[in-house]
């Protein structure tokens, strides 16, 4: 597959960031405004020119008496922030200088004197435009701040140096990922979010339904109008009745056709009442039931039961059997009632999937595209890089040189028990075959046997789904994960299980209904085709690339029990 060779996202070719089309003369003009990153990059060979720049000051200082002040903004193009200097005679200082404060000004770039820290400082000449901060209420102070207080505040975090770092690795990540797909031919599929199937086959979804609200309408609308008595429904039809008999006599009488015209109108107007009232008459307060006490999901939106996705793997593939080789890049949701630093109710998930492929071919992809992507962040995010490394974890850079250039080793999951039995170490869960084997476990067989990815593969089917491949021994199914140092399990895969009565029997040995995957049976009726995939969670890429210890902080806005901000 190919390598890193794509080009960096074209940053410096957005320098600029104004529009071209011609304006409008009953509008405000365009705002050409000029990142800092592209002032950063070019130093002090863009002294001399005239920009506007936009931004929230990070620090802010009166000097000379109050006669000129120093901002520190940042607009989040990169890490750095542009030093501006701002005279009391263009604007008042005191409200340009607290922490948050937005400005967007205009002004001259020059070199600062040869003792300073700079290369080079901005001149402003002009405040366009100014958003004041209240320094008293303003929850982000200057001073250091831990990320968990920081997740109470996820409308502002982003502006801190730690979460701006995240945002833009994630960012990157993203960006190579589907660079790295598609010079590798693989198609973009979008998989719906809303579905009908458990991939994973263990329950913990988040249920899609409008019955609540649908219950909600109907007991106000009751309260509001009570619904018919069967008297109710009886005297309709006696209007109908009456109606149909007048129709008859008209007709018995040869009257004209204007006059029956007319009362075969009434009349149907009459039957449509009865329908109303009919209809009405059945509403009831409370949720939908069934004789036996159940939910009616027929009467829902979908008219079955649906749910967020847990994968979209199963859905992926069948353009995979269409196309050959396809991807999909999206959230997922996981209704699991955990609160430790490696869950999260909605997460993204990378899963590509590859038809006429087997393990092997699966692996392979696996390890190419983790490198790809180590590559690309040592590439193209080099600065943010070096601030988790002062900040966060000094081994961060080291890990992905590591992953980007080392053969991940490959042993089975029998292989890997032995190995970890044998070891002089006392681990808090038992190893033995037959296990899912914890992070402790996967951390140690990364981190200190062989202190490169590995990658396990043929674990026992009763831990695995049930779409992939059984073994030839009956009980090992072709299933690999990757493990990294930092997180354990960054990828799952498998050969998928292409044969039609194994396919089946594996999902009642699930105890899973077959009539929600008859679609997916078909698959292995019309032209069956051996193909394998994986998933990668996104957000563990993050934490492995980054050293942060908590999911909840490499994603913009975290959902886990209890909290769903904004």
């Amino acid at each position: 597959m190919a390598d890193d060779a794509a080009s960096a996202p074209p940053t410096a070719q957005l320098a600029a960031a104004s529009i071209s089309s011609p304006p409008s003369s009953d509008l405000e003009p365009p705002t050409s405004r000029t990142r800092i990153r592209a002032i950063l990059d070019a130093g002090d060979a863009m002294a001399g020119e005239r920009v506007v720049v936009g931004g929230w000051v990070k620090t802010g200082r009166q000097q000379g008496k109050g006669e000129f002040a120093f901002l520190e903004v940042n607009d989040g193009s990169c890490q750095g922030n542009l030093q501006v200097m701002v005279e009391k005679d263009v604007h008042p200082l005191a409200s340009l200088t607290h922490t948050g404060t937005s400005v967007l000004v205009e002004g001259v770039l020059k070199k600062p004197p040869a003792e300073a820290k700079q290369r080079i400082e901005l001149k402003v000449e002009r405040v366009i435009e100014l958003g004041e901060v209240d320094a008293a209420a303003y929850p982000l102070p200057k001073t250091k701040i831990t990320l968990e207080t920081l997740r109470d505040f996820v409308h502002l975090r982003a502006r801190t140096n730690t979460i701006g770092a995240v945002a833009r690795i994630r960012h990157q990540l993203a960006y190579a990922t589907h660079s790295f797909f598609n010079e590798n031919g693989f198609l973009y599929i979008h998989t719906p979010i809303i579905t009908t199937s458990d991939c994973e086959g263990a329950g913990e979804m988040f249920q899609v339904t409008a019955l609540f609200s649908q219950a909600e309408k109907v007991e106000k609308e009751l309260k509001e109008n009570p619904a018919p008595s069967e008297a109710d429904v009886e005297a309709a039809k006696l209007v109908v009745k009456e109606k149909g008999d007048a129709v008859a006599q008209l007709k018995a009488a040869k009257a004209s056709k204007q006059e029956i015209t007319a009362a075969v109108s009434v009349l149907t107007k009459a039957k449509e009442n009865v329908l109303r009232v009919e209809e009405r008459s059945k509403l009831k307060p409370g949720l939908p039931l069934k004789g036996d006490g159940k939910i009616a999901f027929e009467n829902d939106f979908f008219k079955r039961q649906a749910f967020l996705t847990v994968s979209g793997q199963l859905q992926v593939e069948t353009y995979a059997c269409a196309l050959s080789n396809v991807y999909t890049f999206g959230p997922t949701f996981r209704a699991e009632n955990s609160h430790t630093s490696r869950h999260l109710a909605e997460f993204w998930m990378v899963e590509p999937e590859i038809a006429f492929a087997n393990l092997q071919d699966d692996m392979n992809c696996a390890e190419r595209y983790v490198q790809y992507l180590c590559k690309w962040l040592l590439k193209h995010c080099r600065e943010d890089m070096e601030f988790m490394v002062k900040h966060v974890d000094k081994t961060a850079i080291e890990r992905l040189e590591l992953v980007s250039s080392t053969p991940f080793e490959r042993i089975s999951y029998t292989k890997a028990v032995e190995i970890l039995e044998g070891v002089d170490k006392k681990f808090e869960n038992k190893v033995e075959w037959g296990i899912d084997l914890a992070s402790e476990h996967e951390r140690y067989l990364t981190e200190v046997i062989f202190k490169r990815p590995v990658i396990v593969y043929n674990y026992p089917k009763g831990i695995k789904a049930f779409y992939m491949r059984l073994n030839d021994d009956q009980k090992t199914v072709a299933a690999m994960d990757v493990l990294v140092p930092k997180v354990g399990e960054l990828i799952g895969g498998s050969q998928r299980e292409e044969r039609l009565d194994i396919l089946k029997q594996r999902i009642l040995d699930a105890d899973l209904p077959l009539e929600p995957y008859e679609w997916y049976l078909d698959l292995r009726r019309f032209g069956s085709v051996k193909h394998s995939g994986f998933g990668l969670g996104f957000e563990r890429m993050i934490l492995f690339a980054t050293g942060l210890e908590n999911i909840r902080d490499v994603i913009p806005f975290p959902r886990y029990p209890g909290r769903a901000d904004l």
